[in-house]
């Protein structure tokens, strides 16, 4: 499907905003580079304002990559980026910090983007990993105005029986890496 050239651009400006406002820290090179969406459909509502990209989902901008299977962007009326869902088993997002050697990635089965709310939502077999710390649970929420991340674990089932094989319980796991420890001078 051939997108309209006003199209191309909502979607960018869009894409833009949602990509600067994942994990902090990230390459301040990445906004200036032009955005690349491959799916292997696209379908454009200008009266509803939503596009819709299906199957084999890849976003890149920089050092910026976002995948899944389906990628949904919706806009209000004035063509300014109000969500985007993007859905996968899992979808994923990665990007390359300002003075890393290491990229910052994130993974769930739905990653969501809201503008108004700068608010980025990880459901669902979510982990976020910077450098040396690595978040997991059912659902994290990475508030990018305030820079804070809350995470959720899944409600446990009242009727859950225990089990002998260890499983995921889906408590929320932080991991922290530990500093390397640095010589003292004369050693």
């Amino acid at each position: 499907m051939k997108l309209s050239p006003d199209a191309i651009l909502r979607l960018a400006a869009g894409l833009i905003l949602v990509l600067a406002g994942l994990p902090a820290s990230a390459l301040s090179t990445d906004s200036d580079q032009p955005i690349e969406v491959e799916a292997d459909s696209a379908e454009l509502d200008d009266i509803k304002n939503v596009s819709i990209y299906r199957g084999n989902v890849i976003v890149v901008q920089g050092s910026i990559r976002m995948t899944g299977d389906v990628m949904t962007v919706y806009h209000d009326e004035n063509d300014e980026l109000k969500d985007l869902i993007l859905v996968g088993k899992p979808a994923t997002y990665r990007q390359m910090p300002d003075k890393g050697t290491v990229y910052d990635t994130a993974e769930a089965l739905r990653m969501e983007y809201h503008e108004q709310k700068t608010l980025v939502v990880l459901i669902e077999k979510a982990v976020v990993t910077q450098e040396g710390l690595r978040f997991s649970g059912d659902r994290i929420e990475y508030d990018t105005a305030l820079s804070q991340v809350k995470a959720w674990s899944k409600p446990r089932a009242e009727t859950e029986q225990p089990s002998a094989e260890p499983a995921d319980t889906g408590r929320v796991k932080i991991i922290i890496k530990k500093k390397k420890e640095t010589p003292a001078p004369g050693n």
